[in-house]
């Protein structure tokens, strides 16, 4: 069951899609976000003596990269791939055939 046939017009035409550049950009956005993150983290609480601080800032950390790395930002869809076209499939090439030509003998068939 596909459930896209129940949104709203407006959602269809959100891009929801990210080529394999921005895929890697955005993996490395998350991991250096992460890693400033806890080390600033594990630096402010060590100079507070208090575990908490560094997993607050931890957890900040990792809602930023969430918010900057999850959604298919535009700058993640700058290098789309070039897909090739499909190649016709030569078993439904062949039934096209066979019944276009099986309606056209028909019709000549009822103009006799």
């Amino acid at each position: 069951m596909d459930l896209t046939q129940f949104l709203p017009e407006a959602f269809k035409k959100i891009p929801c899609h990210m080529d394999y550049e921005g895929q890697k950009r955005a993996e490395q956005y998350f991991q250096v976000i992460i890693v400033l993150f806890g080390v600033v983290g594990f630096i402010w609480g060590y100079i507070c003596q208090q575990f908490s601080q560094t997993m607050y800032i931890l957890l900040a950390g990792f809602a930023l990269s969430c918010i900057l790395t999850l959604p298919p930002w535009p700058m993640f869809r700058r290098k789309p791939l070039d897909w090739q076209k499909a190649r016709p499939d030569p078993a439904k090439e062949s039934e096209k055939d066979s019944s276009a030509s099986s309606q056209s003998s028909q019709k000549s068939k009822k103009k006799k």
